[in-house]
């Protein structure tokens, strides 16, 4: 299991990016750095998200796979699956330090992040 820090990198509002926007999650990777979707569901109750955005309160939920193999942060707030985000091609995408992600946010924008850490769990 993994813990995946992802900051906002560059874009129209922020650019120079930044530190105080972004997610931290939990999942298991293998070795290439792509999310494990066998492991996940073996330890999906495990792989959870924070969400951290500078002067909102951080907002926790879980990493889910959506119908069509698609992956999503979902959020316990209030259940709403409208409120899910998205992750562009998550399965394609390679966690691994240095690398972009994008995220089609809770408001339907899509922000891009790096991936600034990556680090075992316990």
């Amino acid at each position: 299991m993994k813990q995946v820090r992802l900051e906002l990198a560059r874009d129209s509002d922020f650019p120079n990016g930044s530190t105080l926007h972004g997610y931290e999650f939990t999942a298991p990777l293998n070795a290439e750095g792509h999310i494990d979707p066998e492991a996940w569901h073996k330890d999906r109750d495990h792989c959870r998200v924070k969400r951290f955005w500078a002067g909102e309160p951080d907002e926790i939920g879980h990493v889910i796979r959506k119908p069509g193999g698609s992956w999503a942060f979902h959020y316990d707030i209030d259940g709403d699956e409208d409120d899910d985000e998205s992750g562009y091609r998550f399965g394609l995408h390679c966690f691994v330090p240095g690398e972009y992600v994008s995220i089609r946010e809770h408001d339907g924008e899509m922000r891009t992040f790096r991936v600034v850490q990556v680090r075992e769990i316990a």
